[in-house]
């Protein structure tokens, strides 16, 4: 483990509880969660504090290269869920399916809904990041998936 740790956050147009429920919805992850074109496949879900999901992140067939932790175009990963403070915050302990050590370890997710002038500030903190993951993909690919979860609330708002 690097130790190494990112934080991003975005105030998103939605309640807190809104915005919570996003994070312990199967439907509602697979749906904002994978950044850019990749897509999202759910194995298993359970929302309960000690329960958590398995889910893989596919890159799109358009991408050339293979870049993929668990296979040559999926990145999968199990979340535990340790805290479940409802509207407040989550912690949830990540682990990486792959065989290149560089991804192993277990990463700790902190996310955390703040009222906020124009709706929730949702941040998220990334800590013990493993090395095989640069800072800067960490951090883009957080920023890029709160830019996506705020589209996705905002048209929720919208029904």
């Amino acid at each position: 483990m690097t130790g190494a740790t990112t934080q991003v956050s975005k105030i998103v147009n939605a309640p807190r509880e809104m915005a919570y429920c996003a994070f312990v919805d199967p439907a509602a992850l697979v749906a904002w969660l994978p950044p850019g074109e990749m897509t999202g496949e759910m194995h298993a879900f359970d929302p309960t504090e000690g329960g958590g999901f398995r889910m893989s992140l596919v890159y799109p067939a358009s991408e050339k290269e293979n870049r993929g932790k668990t296979t040559e175009k999926t990145d999968t990963f199990t979340a535990r869920f340790v805290e479940l403070s409802p509207f407040e915050r989550i912690v949830q302990m990540v682990n990486f399916e792959s065989d290149d050590p560089a991804f192993a370890g277990e990463m700790t997710m902190v996310m955390t809904f703040t009222e906020a002038e124009g709706g929730t500030d949702v941040s998220i903190t990334c800590q013990n990041i493993p090395p095989g993951i640069r800072l800067e993909d960490n951090e883009a690919g957080c920023r890029l998936s709160l830019e996506q979860l705020a589209r996705w609330l905002e048209q929720d708002n919208d029904r």
